[in-house]
């Protein structure tokens, strides 16, 4: 080959690589520009409270719902836009921590539960096999009580005078946002509790990487009432079998993720509670519901943990449990049969205490009663025992 030929074929080739990469530059130059044109308008959107991501009667249903002053300005009623999750990894071998948050009121019934429930995180939380991080009582009374300087606590305001109808869980999501929003919370997992929960071995962080874990409840059916959830999820969304039977706590989930869902799950609880037929169907695990819908508004699948918890006295054996729920009245008869429905010659029930704190050295339920029963009122017995300052019917 010549070296005129030689010469010619490199100036083709260099006239090429720099069309070519042109061409990639130019193209790349239109994506960054059509993307970033997308993301302001959505960020806009969103900012101005458009909701997004599902169909437009349920953003009309919602709009409006949500209307106070907040200390940085405006609340929307706009349900947030459905984002997508968060891609990260977590590196093998690496700890993944969660933060323990427990959302309650000022009253001396939540009060005494806090404390047991505190009580339970601090003996289990440095044990080996436990990724349990840092605890925080979420109290949305506006403000603080005599409980700070025992309970890490974070104040938020109550829903607006009148807004819960007498359903004072209502105030739970809000709470949540609130203290998302607000807080410094250096774990990248968060565990929603609740006050009558009892740690009863160190819990590992039971979520994957991308999927939150949940407690299944047999009372949660959305198939049952796929009628009213598709005023809230509509056919466009999925099926209806995308809501999972759950409610938000127990619930191990992602900082990131449940910082989209709070604001979410709040719309539509409120929304829930203000569509009369909805608000008679649900009752009072109505808030669970709007959990479980939102988290489904926003593409969020839970793995479902049969071992997250029991509640006795329907759960009798333990079976690797990590939470006792001690949220259903304990009734036997002396020969260890249950009563329930009926008040038992023995009985264990957090509302015979409504009005101030539970006595120390409650008595033993009598031979025969499930494992579950009796190690749930020994643990009560040992946290009320060691907890300074604990007096029967306290009510501060």
């Amino acid at each position: 080959m010549s070296r005129a030929s030689i010469i010619f074929l490199l100036a083709v080739v260099v006239c090429s690589f720099v069309a070519t990469y042109n061409a990639i530059n130019m193209a790349l130059g239109h994506m960054r520009a059509t993307i970033g044109a997308h993301q302001d308008a959505d960020w806009e959107a969103n900012r101005e409270g458009t909701f997004h991501g599902a169909s437009e009667t349920l953003g009309k249903k919602l709009q409006g719902t949500w209307k106070t002053s907040r200390k940085e300005g405006q609340g929307s009623g706009a349900v947030d836009a459905v984002i997508p999750r968060p891609k990260d990894k977590v590196q093998k071998g690496e700890k993944r921590l969660f933060h323990v948050a427990v959302t309650t009121n000022e009253s001396p019934y939540n009060r005494w539960q806090c404390r047991i429930h505190y009580y339970w995180y601090k003996q289990m939380k440095d044990r080996e096999g436990s990724e349990m991080g840092g605890f925080t009582r979420i109290l949305h009374s506006g403000k603080p009580d005599h409980m700070m300087d025992e309970i890490p606590t974070f104040v938020v305001d109550p829903l607006p005078e009148g807004m819960d109808k007498g359903y004072v869980v209502l105030n739970r999501p809000w709470a949540f946002q609130q203290w998302l929003e607000q807080a410094e919370i250096e774990e990248e997992y968060i565990l929603m509790a609740e006050p009558d929960h009892v740690f009863v071995r160190p819990m590992p962080n039971l979520a994957a990487d991308f999927m939150p874990a949940a407690y299944p409840f047999f009372y949660i059916e959305p198939k049952k009432y796929e009628t009213l959830l598709r005023r809230y999820y509509p056919k466009d969304k999925g099926p209806i079998t995308n809501i999972d039977p759950i409610g938000n706590s127990p619930v191990i989930i992602k900082k990131t993720d449940l910082q989209q869902i709070a604001p979410t799950w709040k719309n539509v609880s409120i929304a829930f509670k203000n569509d009369e037929e909805v608000d008679k169907a649900f009752g009072w695990v109505l808030e669970m519901y709007a959990y479980a819908v939102a988290s489904a508004l926003h593409g969020v699948s839970h793995i479902l943990r049969q071992d997250f918890m029991v509640q006795p006295p329907f759960s009798t054996e333990l079976d690797g449990a990590y939470i006792i729920h001690y949220t259903y009245g304990c009734d036997y008869n002396m020969k260890g049969e249950l009563t329930y429905g009926k008040i038992g010659e023995w009985r264990f029930d957090k509302r015979s205490f409504s009005g101030g704190a539970i006595p120390r050295n409650m008595p033993m339920p009598p031979k025969g009663v499930p494992e579950t029963v009796v190690r749930l009122v020994e643990m009560v017995n040992e946290a009320t025992a060691n907890i300074p300052g604990w007096e029967e019917g306290q009510q501060r």
